[in-house]
């Protein structure tokens, strides 16, 4: 048998299981094999039962007494007993009547479950048995646990990878031995073996090391690898041009931070290559990353370059185009700026499109309309894509598409995340961080508060509204479920409603129509709306100054970076901001929400996040699909280094891929998904 076999190949895989197994995304036996467990239980310690104490328990024992029968309102109840050279324990199972056949009384079992007086007599209830042997599976050992869907529980899971693993006995090695001596991993099979059925907790290290070095190496490779490529493309030159650049920042109303002039440096000096440009700019809420894209467009559009920046909605498009307006237009170069979005009307949308196939335009901001078929640029030099990943590779390279020649490439984002997780999501990329805020931005007042106090807070919040500020209210979810607390963003509409009675206040959320959020958003922009009650959909890019409170329902359902983007879309004004932090109940508040309190600073508070949380709390902000880490720990820095190191060799060796038809299948899926240029 082999890993590309599909897994109805595997005894007692049917077409219905099959099903249920293809939901959690597992169609062949190496698919089966890579479904890694999301946690474990440790059953190792077997005990005597004269010794057993409440809690988990294992036992070694032999099993009789075996009763069966059905009670109340049709519950099925199974009853036995266990017994060893010190005692005996009873075992009850509910509504599981297949257990009194299956059990061959006075044989030995391995019997794991937890031990807990109920009804008055001490019992193991619902425990995992099965016969003693040298391989057991669901009991006697640290057991794995599987995510599972409707229908299939995680014991079945472990029987198919039991059986898996013993028919693939010969699971093929997918990484050089010098990669393995390198790095002291174990072989894949050992790895993949120990991962499901470890023989203990060093063996599950030793396997975790192996495969989460793998998951990082693969990542890796398939960026350097595109790094690579478009090292051998042609880029046109854009010289730069000192005095120009001197007299932009000197009509600046503002002083540049020295994080914006290093930044603008190494774009620069990326743009006088003939090597295009491949860079992103992460920087926190209000860094000032539109007036660096300014200043590298400035060069692009005074050498007759043609500037294109994609946006992920009408709104920030809209922002963005006004703001570099302004910033071209202190060095007369405001006429060359146009807006396409698809809320224009048809005859505006045709004449951005001639004035840009002509050359006219040389700044064009827009949305998805800049990669219609309809659009020819004249000479496009310079792409700019704000909030990289909310737009799909595909759109990106039909942007790109347009210059007929690889342009140079700035991908901008504002979620702040650790070095680790960068170097990991964007391997092919040379990353700038802006880490400085602009002088005189203010700071953002958070206050964590529960829902006894909301009373008074609506009282302090009415005072703001009063003297005419704007108030966001951001909650977890949409509509109204059993599991909502009233948190969702339809509910707490209403209630705004009534507790500002007399307010004007606006909803949005993920479901509504492209032109209904359109709307809502331009209405509060607008301050038809003095309150905007919302969920995450405001996250990102949405400029309002007038908007001085941001009120989080539930903040312990959010992630801190998360958070952290939210409270940035106040603030943007003259006037004192803040940030209320509602929790759901009376409970004290995490360690994680007392941070925000305190930390401003986006960076540490996404390595916080990814200490506390876990990857997922970063993937979720960043809707990447590559970064499949199921594995590997991004707060383990040493293993990304030697990981990425490794990665390096394997091309300085110049290896080749096909030689490693696993490795190369999977580097070559993500080679497609990662690919930035």
């Amino acid at each position: 048998m082999t890993l590309n076999d599909p897994i109805t190949d595997l005894k007692g895989v049917g077409d219905e299981l099959a099903k249920k197994l293809g939901v959690l995304g597992v169609h062949t036996v190496g698919e089966l094999i890579d479904y890694y467990p999301r946690r474990y239980e440790d059953y190792s310690n077997i005990v005597k039962i004269g010794d057993i104490r409440p809690g988990i328990v294992t036992l070694q024992a032999k099993i009789s007494s075996v009763t069966s029968r059905y009670v109340r309102r049709g519950m099925h109840i199974t009853e036995a007993l266990a017994s060893d050279d010190t005692g005996s324990v009873r075992l009850t199972w509910f509504n599981q009547p297949y257990r009194a056949a299956g059990i061959k009384p006075g044989a030995d079992y391995f019997i794991s479950g937890e031990y807990a007086l109920r009804r008055q007599r001490f019992s193991i209830t619902n425990p995992s048995a099965e016969l003693v042997s040298d391989f057991p599976v669901n009991t006697a050992r640290i057991i794995p646990v599987y995510r599972v869907t409707k229908g299939l529980k995680s014991g079945q899971i472990r029987k198919l990878v039991r059986e898996a693993v013993v028919q693939a006995k010969e699971l093929p090695e997918h990484l050089p031995q010098w990669v393995l001596d390198d790095n002291n991993l174990i072989v894949y099979a050992r790895a993949a073996t120990q991962m499901h059925f470890p023989s203990g907790n060093k063996a599950l290290e030793l396997a975790k090391k192996r495969l989460g070095f793998e998951e990082v190496f693969e990542l890796s490779l398939a960026a350097l690898l595109n790094k690579q490529a478009v090292a051998h493309e042609k880029s046109l030159k854009v010289p730069f041009k000192q005095d120009l650049a001197k007299k932009f920042v000197s009509e600046l109303p503002f002083k540049l931070t020295d994080a914006q002039r290093k930044v603008v440096w190494q774009i620069y000096q990326d743009l006088e290559k003939t090597q295009p440009m491949n860079r992103l700019i992460e920087g926190d809420v209000g860094s000032g990353k539109t007036v660096v894209a300014a200043m590298a467009a400035l060069m692009a559009i005074e050498q007759g370059l043609q500037v294109a920046l994609m946006a992920p909605t009408e709104i920030l498009a809209r922002q963005h185009a006004d703001t570099l307006y302004r910033l071209l237009g202190s060095v007369g170069q405001a006429d060359k700026v146009g807006l396409l979005i698809g809320g224009l009307k048809p005859k505006q949308k045709e004449l951005a499109r001639e004035k840009l196939a002509s050359g006219e335009i040389q700044m064009i901001v827009g949305t998805h309309a800049l990669i219609t078929d309809k659009v020819d640029m004249h000479k496009l030099g310079l792409i700019v894509i704000d909030e990289q990943h909310r737009f799909g590779v595909d759109q990106r390279k039909k942007l790109q598409a347009k210059a007929g020649h690889m342009p140079h490439v700035l991908h901008m984002t504002a979620t702040p995340i650790p070095r680790s997780l960068a170097l990991t999501l964007y391997g092919e990329l040379d990353v700038s961080i802006l880490d400085e805020l602009p002088p005189g931005r203010q700071q953002i007042a958070t206050k964590i508060t529960s829902p006894n106090s909301r009373a008074q807070l609506n009282e302090s919040i009415d005072k703001e509204l009063e003297a005419g500020r704007q108030m966001f209210v951001v909650c977890p979810l949409i509509a109204d479920t059993e599991t909502s607390g009233g948190l969702s963003a339809e509910e707490v509409y209403e209630r705004v409603r009534k507790d500002f009675e007399g307010r004007s206040v606006g909803l949005l959320h993920g479901k509504m129509k492209s032109t209904d959020k359109e709307e809502a958003m331009q209405k509060f922009l607008n301050r038809e709306y003095d309150i905007l009650v919302s969920t995450t959909v405001i996250e990102v890019g949405v400029d309002v100054p007038n908007a001085t409170i941001m009120l989080i329902e539930g903040a312990e359902r959010f992630g801190l970076a998360q958070i952290h983007q939210l409270r940035g879309r106040v603030g943007r004004g003259a006037h004192q901001s803040y940030a209320y932090l509602m929790l759901e109940g009376s409970q004290a508040p995490s360690q994680r929400l007392r941070a925000l309190e305190t930390t401003t600073d986006g960076f540490k508070l996404a390595e916080l996040d990814l200490q506390l949380r876990g990857p997922g709390a970063i993937y979720g902000t960043f809707q990447h699909g590559a970064l499949d880490l199921r594995v590997a720990k991004l707060t383990d820095l040493k293993l990304i280094a030697s990981a990425r190191k490794a990665a390096q060799a394997f091309i300085d060796k110049k290896e080749p891929l096909k030689k490693y038809p696993r490795l190369e299948s999977k580097v070559t899926a993500l080679r497609a998904i990662t690919n930035l240029n």
